[in-house]
This record gives structure tokens, sequence and C-alpha cells, in this order.
């Protein structure tokens, strides 16, 4: 038997190609992080494609946990974001939970929580699901390394930018995550199987000849998008030998580039899909051992008896009178060769039955395209919902978001912050409220107003009385007893009528009016007012440039939609390959059962030769070349078919499959980052943002 390598590798290749269809290149999702003179986290996404997982009906909650990786242009981490998501799937009014994060915030309700001892906390749920979001200082399961190469020579991202050349960009991933697991008697390290997948998309005017290992490119004429696919520590989990198959544990990058500039690059790291693969089937690999076992034994046979069939009827032509005995062996070689085409049928059936199965699971997975689409549709609209919220804790009006309308909103909320009409909106507001402020204060400045008018009329009146002196002298001579009591009371009553008058009285009216005037000019042109609306404009300009990031970064994800929307109907022709070669297989099942029967009359044919040997002498020189044929025609049939199908699945699977089994193991046991109870169920994915490098970016 050849090397039982082949197959393990082939068998668990198919396997992982099939899973990772299915669940993982619909879970890719947005998120943008801290970048200079901007508020931190301005978007998020929660929710990724269902993966179909069924769900334990005896759990009362479960935990969606999303970890948010905002990453350097070397892919180091600068700051970890939890988002967590608790589906209070029994209604429960309150919801234990366990959690290392710092600053947890509920962002999504008012509901609180008291502390139950360390990092345990009591959930005031009332029926409700809760939503929360903190930090953590804690190494990640799976590190990023992002490298860069021009012309051949390594190159940080800062030095690249603005450059032209061959660029070379890497991404590799270490996965840190493992388990001991008992294989066989030995202690082994057996690591959760994260799939790295990570996304980007480029300039065709910039970028062109682009080239991915391990991914896939979608060009729609004025951008690519590029994904790859890792699977770090896998190679490590299941042993296998390089030089049979390796399983990628990086992503690489290659484009001829001029002025280089590099927009944010995702990453999405989960174990998810391999906590949906059923582990029952695996074990049937045994019998397509056994049965490619029994078909290279047949072969053997089929071989040797064609060759005895030649060696029968040279002896025949040589020694006549051994013809009988020639007959019988050759007879011996033609049950031979039956029995072997009777094994060869059995295992052409069974070829056919792999191929229908595949044929299925293709259908299975063009089935998904739907939920693909939508999960991709849900993710986008969950971004609009996300920025809706944004525009309103801003303080703005505007409409409802959509795929359809959200760049004409956008422009127009942008186009309402120019720098002019926010300062004349600033300038009216502020008057309005200082105008206000100083009315209150009327009473008041009318009284001061009214007693330095009648200040003046009182000298005027003393003035008229042939008594030359000012009010404050006026008003010391009475307290000195000089002026008599009736002079006093003449002077008063003198007073008052004139500040009855209607010109004394308008005189008021305009001087606390101009007073009035004075201070609003006095309080507008204050450091205070001044500062408040500059601060109103600069506010402003810095909102108009984070909406204008908002649209950039929409406009990305649309074009990540619509890329989707391609790769689905590409999904769908594969599935109809399918169908194509399973009818192939069946054909060939059909053929080796017509070879079998073939066989059977064989056998048959030399049993009636046996009994007409006399007859045969004649015409056995021709038998002997045609013998000769046969021989040959079966070791080119052995050769080109039967061993080289041996070859794509021969092999034992036990050692591989136990390691592939606590694979998914260790795999289902991860469920949370940043913490989790007992009896919650979990999953967890990782999404890893990078920063854009552009020659603007770098120069500043």
């Amino acid at each position: 038997m050849k090397s039982n390598k082949k197959i393990t590798a082939k068998t668990v290749s198919l396997t992982l190609c099939a899973a990772m269809a299915c669940s993982c290149i619909g879970m890719l999702a947005y998120a943008a992080g801290e970048k200079s003179g901007e508020s931190q986290l301005t978007a998020a996404v929660t929710q990724t494609v269902d993966t179909q997982k069924t769900s334990d009906t005896s759990k009362t909650a479960s935990k969606d946990e999303t970890v948010y990786v905002i990453a350097g242009a070397d892919g180091s981490a600068k700051k970890i974001i939890v988002s967590d998501w608790i589906k209070n799937t029994a209604g429960s009014s309150s919801l234990d939970d366990s959690t290392e994060l710092k600053d947890v915030t509920n962002v999504k309700g008012e509901q609180g929580y008291t502390m139950n001892g360390d990092n345990a906390r009591i959930w005031d749920a009332a029926g409700g699901d809760i939503y929360y979001q903190g930090s953590i200082e804690k190494d990640l399961p799976v590190s990023l390394k992002v490298s860069y190469q021009l012309d051949g020579n390594p190159i940080s991202a800062e030095d690249l930018a603005g450059k032209s050349g061959k660029v070379t960009i890497r991404f590799d991933y270490k996965n840190n995550q493992y388990e001991t697991v008992k294989i066989d008697g030995k202690d082994e390290k057996i690591y959760v199987p994260f799939v790295m997948l990570t996304g980007m998309i480029v300039d065709n005017d910039n970028f062109r000849n682009v080239e991915v290992s391990n991914g896939k490119l979608i060009n729609d004429g004025d951008h690519t998008v590029i994904a790859g696919i890792a699977l770090p520590g896998m190679q490590d989990s299941l042993q296998l030998d390089k030089d049979t198959l390796t399983i990628p544990d990086y992503v690489e990058i290659t484009a001829d580039v001029t002025d280089f500039s590099l927009a944010t690059t995702m990453t999405v790291a989960s174990n998810e899909v391999f906590n949906n693969i059923d582990t029952s089937g695996l074990d049937q690999y045994d019998d397509l051992t056994d049965a490619m076992d029994d078909l290279t034994s047949a072969m053997k046979q089929l071989l040797d008896g064609s060759s005895q069939l030649y060696d029968g009827l040279s002896t025949l032509l040589s020694k006549s009178d051994t013809l009988i005995t020639g007959i019988d062996r050759l007879a011996t070689g033609a049950k031979e060769l039956a029995s072997g085409a009777s094994q060869l049928e059995s295992g052409a059936k069974d070829l056919n039955s792999g191929a229908s199965q595949l044929a299925d699971g293709l259908d299975t997975l063009s089935g998904n395209s739907a939920t693909l689409n939508g999960g991709a549709k849900q993710v986008f609209d969950t971004l609009l919902s996300t920025a809706d919220t944004q525009i309103a804790a801003a303080g703005l009006q505007a409409d409802k978001l959509t795929v359809s309308n959200y760049q004409t909103v956008l422009n127009k909320v942008i186009a309402s912050l120019d720098s002019d009409a926010v300062q004349k909106l600033a300038y009216n507001t502020a008057l309005k409220q200082v105008t206000a402020a100083v009315n209150a204060k009327e009473p008041e400045i009318r009284t001061g107003v009214t007693a330095a008018v009648q200040s003046k009329v009182l000298e005027g009146v003393l003035a008229a009385a042939g008594q030359s002196m000012t009010a404050e002298q006026y008003q010391q001579a009475v307290e000195a007893g000089v002026v008599p009591e009736a002079m006093q009371q003449q002077v008063a009553a003198a007073v008052n009528a004139q500040m009855q008058t209607e010109a004394v009285q308008s005189q008021i009216n305009q001087n606390v009016e101009a007073q009035k005037q004075k201070l609003i000019d006095q309080n507008m042109q204050s450091d205070e007012v001044t500062g408040k609306i500059q601060q109103a404009v600069a506010s402003a300009k810095q909102g108009k440039a984070q909406l204008q990031n908002l649209l950039e970064q929409l406009n990305s994800y649309n074009t990540f939609y619509q890329g989707v929307l391609q790769y689905t109907g590409g999904v769908d022709t594969a599935a109809q390959g399918a169908a194509e070669l399973e009818s192939g297989s069946s054909k060939l099942s059909a053929g080796a059962t017509t070879l079998s029967k073939g066989a059977d009359a064989l056998k048959s044919g030399i049993g009636e030769l046996q009994t007409g040997a006399d007859a045969l002498v004649d015409g056995v020189s021709q038998l002997k070349d045609g013998s000769m044929q046969l021989s040959d025609g079966l070791k080119e049939f052995d050769e080109s078919g039967v061993q080289k199908l041996v070859d794509a699945v021969d092999g034992d699977l036990n050692g591989i499959i136990t390691r592939f089994k606590a694979m998914l193991d260790v795999s289902v046991d991860y469920r949370s980052f940043g913490g989790i109870s007992e009896d919650m169920e979990g999953s967890v994915k990782f999404i890893y943002k990078t920063d854009e490098k552009t020659d603007e970016i770098s120069k500043d």
C-alpha cells in the first residue's frame, strides 16, 4: 500500500474547504477605530451571517461576543474594545454574567447590574436582551503581523506611502490559543481552529497585476476586492506533512503599484465554522479504506490473471500435449479476473456515492447563497442604523439612512455644516440669549437711569429758584438743616411734577434702551460669547469631517457588498458543475458493472474452452496475441486508472480523524474572550482593523 499521507491530507482539506465555503466568507464585518483628531470608535458591527448553529435548549441565555482590535499598519494591537450581546432566550428578569471587561457600559438600554463577586454581575434584564461594551488588556488568541516589501526589499508602511514599484504585503497570523489533549497516551497541543479572513479594497488606477495567496480577487473595473484565508495552528494540530499538504497560516498580496496608499484592512477571526461540523460520519472512512484495499487486491489478481492467460497460451502453442493443463490454469485466471472485476464494480459504486455526496454538499452551499446575501445586507443595515444614531446624537436632523439614499442624505447634512452658515446661526443664537439676559435686568437699569435723570431735574429746579448748587450739595444742605421745610416741599413738588412730564419719561426710556444696548454690545464682544461662537464653528467643522469619513466608509462597504453578490453567483455556478460530476461518476459506475458482467462471461467462455480443447488448438495463436494486448491494456488501466484512484483515497485515517475530532472539541470549548458564565452558551469573533497609510498621512 502507498503512503497514507495523501488521503489524510485530501480528506481533511475537502472537509475544511466545504465547511469554510458554507460559513466563513459571510462573516466579514466592518469596524473603525481611533484616528488623530477624531472620536474613538465611529462604527461597529455586532452581528454576522447566521452560521446555523444549533442552540442548546437547556440554556436560558447565550452570549454573542465581538472583539474589535484597533491595530497599527504593522498589525500590532493598539486598543481592544469588546461588545457583548446577552440573548435572554427565556425572558428572565435577571441574568447572571461573568466578564473581565473594564468600564462596562450598557449601550442599548437602561438596564443596570449589581456585582456578585470577582468579575460576576447580575443584570436587571427585565425580560430583555443586554448589549454592553467595555475595554480589556489581555493577550489576543491570534496575533497579527503585517510586513511590507518594495521591489523585494523590506520597508515600513510609513516609508512605503507614495512610492511605486513591485509591492508585497504579507499578513502572518500566530495562533496562541491551545489546549493540551491526551492522544494515544501522549500530551499534545491542539490549537483552537481559527479561520482568518483578511480583506481590503484597492484602486485599479494604482494597483495592477494583483495576486493573492490562499484567496480570491473580485474586480469591478474601478476597484479590486481582495480576500484571503488562513488557518494558523491547524498544521501543527493535525500533524500533517507539509510535503503532502500545506495549510496556510498567512496571506500574501503582490501588485505593481503606483503612488502607494493603503486604506483600512479588515481581518475577521472566528472558530464558529468548526463548531457546527458533524463528526458522526468521519468513522465511515474506515469502510472507504477497506474498499480501496479490496480494489488494489482485485486489480493485482486481474493483472496476475492476464499474465497467466498469456503464459498458458504460449505453453499451449509449444506443448500441445499439455493443452488441457494450460486451459485449466486459464480457467483459474478467468475466475480471478471475474472476482476482481466484481470488486472493481463495488469500488466504482462507492466512488459514485462519494460524488453524489459532493454534489449534495455543493447544493447545500448554493442553498446558503440567499442567507449569505441576506447577512451582508443585514450588516449594511446595521452600519446605516449606527450612522443614524451618531447623527441624532450630534443633534442633527436627517432622513433615515438606507442603502439607496445614504449618499444623498449624508451629502445634504454635510452641506448644512458650512462654516459661514454655522457661524451666523451661532451668532444669532448667542445674541438672542444675551438680549434675554439684559432684558431680565431692565428693572434694575431703569431704577439707576431714573435716579440720574431725577438728579438733573432737581438741579434745574434749584437753578430756577436762584439756588446754584448740585443735587449732591442740595442733599448735604438738607441733611445739615439749612434748607427750610417749606422750601424742601416746594422743591420736591416741582421735581415730581417735572418727572411726570412726557419729555422726562421719554428721556428715561431712551436712556434705559441705550444702557441695555450698551450692555448687549459689551456681552457680545466678551471673550466668553465670542469663544462659544468659535467653539460652535469648530465643532461643526469637526462634525462635517466625521460625516465625510463616515460616507467614505459606507461607500467602501457598499463595494464589498456588491462583491458578495457576485461571489454567491459564482457558488451557484459551481453547484451546477458538481451535478455534472455526479452524472459522470454514475456513468463510470455503470461501466464498471458492464466490465464485471464481461468478466463473468469470459469465465464462462473459458469453461466452455475446457470442454472443447481439441477445437481450440487451431485458433490459439491468435488468442495468444490478443491475450498479450489484454495484459498490456490491464497494466495501463492499473497504472492510469486504478492506482491513481487508490492514491486519491488510500490510507489509514484513524490518527488524523482522532486529531480532527480533538480539534473540534477544543473549538467548542473556546466560547469567549472577555469572560462568560459556566451555564451560558457563547460564541466569539475578532475583527482586526489596521491603520490606513497614504502619502499625505505619512507626511503629517
